[in-house]
């Protein structure tokens, strides 16, 4: 059976003092002793807290990066296992939603707000952890993702919307 892949996407710019950083590690590290690979944009502030939290729960780390290996640029955070070199900037979040099973939104910043419209328009299933709230133009409730107070109940809602 295939491992479920989980994005974490969030803000590239946050430290370890703030409150996010402990909830993005806490999912890295549920997700990981959950059995998943844990995707994120290779990065700091959420992506790397997402990732050294799955790294020491013994999990696996992508990182969808937005340079290129031979070109001077951002490097990986040190708990990428994988680390792919896309080229394409910001245009890199097509990837990251479109390769995993289920993404977890935590905080974020315009790029995070980039991933949440990108996987509610491919039908990622989203779950929003004290991350952006959303609503229809016409004043409705958005639909199509799920939002959760704790990392644990975030995690848990974004393995049971994979499916089987």
């Amino acid at each position: 059976m295939r491992k479920k892949v989980i994005g974490v996407f969030g803000a590239g710019r946050l430290r370890e003092d703030d409150p996010l950083w402990r909830q993005a590690e806490e999912v890295g590290q549920r997700l990981a002793l959950a059995g998943c690979i844990v995707l994120t944009g290779g990065l700091g502030g959420v992506m790397a807290a997402a990732s050294r939290g799955a790294r020491a729960a013994g999990g696996l780390t992508i990182g969808i990066l937005p340079g290129d290996r031979r070109r001077p640029g951002p490097h990986p955070n040190p708990d990428v296992d994988i680390a792919i070199f896309t080229g394409m900037d910001e245009a890199r979040n097509v990837i990251n939603v479109k390769t995993c099973d289920a993404a977890i939104a935590i905080g974020g910043e315009y790029g995070t707000l980039s991933e949440i419209a990108l996987a509610l328009k491919v039908g990622c299933p989203l779950v929003l952890l004290a991350s952006w709230s959303l609503c229809r133009p016409d004043g409705g409730a958005a639909a199509g993702f799920f939002p959760a107070v704790t990392p644990e109940e975030a995690v848990r809602l974004a393995i049971g919307a994979c499916g089987p």
